[in-house]
């Protein structure tokens, strides 16, 4: 297989297509748990557990699923996995398992869990759709983990339950609330839009600039200087 096209696939979920702050998936969650660090980071490994394990079920049975049922078969197998992780939760982290409440069975409905089912794990094979799974549930994770620590820091002064901002300033209840969440999560996605749109346009610059040097007449062009020679028009 190639190297190339796992790499695109395994890395695609934490920035370029990262489920929360670029498609926008999985908002519940993303607002509803991040109050604090941890709950995020539970949240997110829950979440990428069962992408897993859904992700590589639904590629193995995918030939022998007809179309017609496909939507409620792939429900079922996500839900024997959300039901095993909230089993190992109540067993091994029942804290955790009470912060996060409601929300672990709510992931078989989870938009990112069903999204990756249909749009990749039933028209690829295991491997590429493992590590889909492990790289989507990468950025979800990552975006609950700085919401959750911008959240908390400034809404409770603390970071994973540790003072940090007790001397400094009085933390702003606010952020722990509702309008904190939108608000942090608003300025994290223009943030990544910014870094994208800049890393976008500096790709288009070096290729621009690939092009017009191979134009013979790249140094008579005034053009070339702008943008908008023949190197430009390629």
């Amino acid at each position: 297989m190639d190297a190339k096209r796992m790499k695109e696939v395994l890395t695609a979920g934490l920035l370029k297509e990262n489920p929360t702050i670029r498609l926008l998936l999985g908002m519940c969650p993303s607002l509803a748990v991040t109050t604090m660090t941890k709950n995020g980071i539970g949240m997110g490994i829950a979440a990428t557990a069962v992408l897993i394990g859904s992700n590589v079920a639904i590629s193995l049975v995918r030939k022998i699923v007809p179309d017609k049922v496909r939507i409620p078969v792939f429900i079922t197998i996500i839900a024997g996995f959300v039901t095993v992780v909230q089993l190992l939760l109540a067993a091994y982290l029942p804290d955790l398992n009470r912060q996060l409440g409601i929300y672990i069975p709510l992931i078989v409905v989870n938009c990112i869990i069903l999204a990756r089912a249909e749009m990749f794990a039933c028209k690829n094979g295991p491997l590429l759709s493992t590590l889909d799974a492990i790289g989507m549930g990468a950025g979800f994770t990552a975006a609950l983990l700085v919401i959750g620590s911008v959240r908390e820091i400034l809404g409770s002064g603390t970071w994973m339950g540790i003072e940090l901002t007790s001397h400094l300033f009085s933390p702003a209840a606010i952020m722990i609330l509702p309008p904190g969440g939108f608000l942090v999560m608003g300025c994290l996605i223009a943030v990544v839009n910014k870094v994208s749109l800049v890393r976008t346009g500096r790709r288009a610059i070096a290729a621009q600039a690939g092009q017009c040097s191979g134009c013979g007449n790249a140094e008579g062009c005034a053009g070339c200087a702008s943008g908008e020679g023949e190197g430009g028009k390629a």
